[in-house]
């Protein structure tokens, strides 16, 4: 029986100044499918909940522009001893889902023409614009039609449960 062993890229296990999403071009130069650890490294710490930073957003970006997401395994670390894990888990969800959904809304076919027309700065200032787009209302829009609490409004949820459910355990 042959096992499949995935190569694992834990984002929190790298030196502050490396940025892991460029190197996810390379590597499926090698591999077919790829583990993806996603976490916050914090100072000499690895593995802290994820929030939406540009090192998150750039990963996934990477795997959108390479059209990726069926060779790719992403799991999420919800670690952090100042918050429980509830509270990390909805956190970390939220801001692994918000990442991937600022990524996938990205004009990438644009781009592509854009850059293989040699139009540099056209791709450089529709890049540019992207960053200011309403991302928030597509997210908002999201969490309602999939009756979740939209903005803020999970933290009480959160609370809620807690107070209801945990605290029964």
């Amino acid at each position: 029986m042959f096992k499949k062993i995935l190569l694992c890229i834990d984002a929190g296990h790298f030196h502050p100044t490396e940025v892991v999403g460029d190197k996810i071009s390379s590597i499926f130069q090698y591999v077919d499918e790829l583990l993806l650890h996603l976490t916050r490294g914090v100072r000499w710490d690895s593995d802290h909940v994820i929030t939406m930073n540009d090192e998150t957003v750039l990963i996934v970006q990477e795997l959108n522009r390479m059209d990726a997401f069926n060779k790719v395994n992403i799991g999420l670390d919800f670690f952090d001893a100042s918050i429980n894990r509830v509270r990390a888990y909805v956190s970390g969800i939220r801001s692994a889902l918000k990442s991937l959904l600022f990524a996938m809304l990205e004009p990438t076919d644009d781009l592509l023409k854009l850059e293989e027309g040699g139009q540099w700065f056209e791709r450089l200032a529709l890049l540019e614009e992207m960053k200011t787009k309403p991302f928030g209302a597509v997210w908002d829009y999201y969490c309602m039609k999939n009756d979740v609490p939209v903005a803020q409004d999970y933290i009480k949820e959160v609370t809620t449960y807690e107070k209801e459910v945990l605290s029964r355990r």
